[in-house]
């Protein structure tokens, strides 16, 4: 079974995706995968140069990622040009990791940690949905203390994506992760019963 797990900006995907891993799921993390292909001398990474300029480069020429955000957040022609140059790349090695897990383990349940999900459609490719939410001022505040972003800066990047209550829409489970680890934990064990369950019923 392949599920999709999302949520917006500073809602806590890193932390759910975590608890998932511990209770034996194969995660395949979009973030990961984007590092990995941007990493210098890829071919995701000397086609986001050759479109945004030698500028946006660290001194070790990795990618500087708060740079390269600056840009796209605020320009949505940029953003989608960049997601032009990565998306493909991404998508292949998903499925690239995807294949390898499900033939070490055809019964594995596998989660797709992807932040776009809903955005690019890819929540269609998936058997379930979970989305992470929180309301939209302890996402601000989390994404101030995380980041280190100004207000304005951190509304912008929230303001970018689409909103939490619209993603919740297409949600196949929802994990509220307003509350403290624990509280998260149940709602994540209480989800993995489940799809393990549906597992476990369609091989037999």
């Amino acid at each position: 079974m392949i599920v999709g797990l999302t949520g917006s900006i500073a809602t806590g995907k890193s932390t759910v995706s975590n608890m998932f891993a511990e209770l034996g799921a194969v995660i395949i993390d979009a973030d990961k995968i984007v590092r990995q292909v941007q990493s210098p001398d890829q071919p995701a990474w000397r086609d986001i140069v050759k479109e945004f300029g030698e500028d946006i480069l660290l001194p070790n020429r990795e990618l500087d990622r708060a740079k390269l955000g600056a840009i796209v957040f605020g320009n949505s022609e940029k953003r989608k040009m960049l997601n032009e140059i990565v998306h493909p790349r991404v998508r292949e090695e998903r499925d690239r990791f995807t294949g390898s897990a499900l033939a070490v383990n055809p019964d594995a349940l596998v989660i797709w940690d992807i932040p776009l999900l809903i955005e690019t459609g890819i929540y269609k490719e998936v058997e379930k949905t979970i989305v992470i939410y929180v309301d939209p001022a302890t996402q601000l505040k989390r994404l101030l203390e995380r980041d280190e972003l100004t207000e304005e800066a951190a509304k912008s990047r929230i303001a970018a994506q689409m909103p939490i209550e619209e993603k919740k829409q297409y949600a196949d489970f929802l994990i509220d992760n307003r509350g403290t680890i624990e509280e998260t934990r149940a709602q994540v064990t209480s989800i993995w019963e489940q799809l393990t369950g549906r597992a476990r019923e369609i091989t037999e």
